[in-house]
């Protein structure tokens, strides 16, 4: 089996020289790029199997499935920048059974701050990720895009080794894109957050993570990032009501005019 990886990137210069080293199972590496100002162009352009590519930005999922359409194989292993294939799961990777299923899914070894999270929701944290592209596809989602294959789906052994956020500063930074896409999808969806979205589901995002994922076990950090979860469950509702205010403004101006 021939494997083709698929990376989207921006301006990813600090992760992508170790996250390419770990891909050396690869037959080709697929990089596409969506606006870069660092030098994550001239470490690609210099990896004799990276294939890189400059498309604009059109979402999580849509620009996942971009590039697994540019890629030469039948069999795609999709990784981001900020992640790492470890030996066991390298090892796994080769010895999959392709023929009894359309894609396999891989365990997620998250890590805050260097610290490895166990508890929270944050081990395992499975995702499909080595699947048939001809038969597979990313849900074209802004944001939380994941793989549907419409097969069975197998399990490979080893963790994908997961640097999520290098701190608190690096999470509240990522925290305003990701909640403002979230809430544009809450909107798609159709769902009208009130004032109870506001007030219970970031309360429940915090009793799921610190109780029933049982993040009391990882001490200041389960309740670091408890917190913060739940932060961000109240933005992404509270944009969407902004949203879906705005819409409603904009539709009552032009309906007077």
């Amino acid at each position: 089996m021939k494997i083709s990886v698929t990376i989207i990137v921006k301006n990813e210069e600090k992760n992508l020289p170790a996250c390419l080293q770990s891909l050396d199972f690869a037959d080709e590496i697929i990089v596409v790029d969506s606006g870069s100002s660092d030098g994550t162009a001239e470490i690609c352009r210099s990896h004799p199997k990276v294939s890189f590519h400059e498309l604009p930005w059109e979402g999580f999922g849509r620009q996942k499935n971009r590039a697994a359409d540019l890629a030469r194989n039948e069999w795609v292993f999709n990784i981001d920048a900020d992640e790492r294939v470890s030996p066991e799961l390298r090892a796994s990777i080769l010895a999959a059974d392709v023929t009894r299923f359309t894609g396999f899914r891989v365990a997620r070894e998250n890590y805050f701050a260097l610290r490895r999270i166990r508890y929270c929701g944050w081990y395992p944290d499975y995702n499909i990720r080595l699947y048939n592209r001809n038969q597979c596809r990313f849900s074209e989602r802004l944001v939380h895009e994941a793989v549907t294959c419409p097969g069975g789906v197998g399990t490979l052994q080893g963790n994908l080794i997961h640097y999520t956020y290098a701190g608190i500063s690096d999470y509240l930074q990522r925290m305003d894109k990701y909640s403002s896409l979230a809430a544009e999808e809450v909107i798609k969806a159709g769902k009208k957050p009130g004032v109870a979205a506001l007030l219970l589901r970031p309360l429940f995002t915090f009793f799921k993570m610190f109780v029933l994922k049982q993040g009391f076990r990882e001490g200041y950090h389960g309740l670091l990032l408890s917190l913060l979860y739940a932060v961000y469950t109240f933005l992404k509702y509270a944009k969407a009501r902004e949203i879906r205010s705005a819409g409603s403004a904009a539709g009552s101006g032009t309906a007077e005019r």
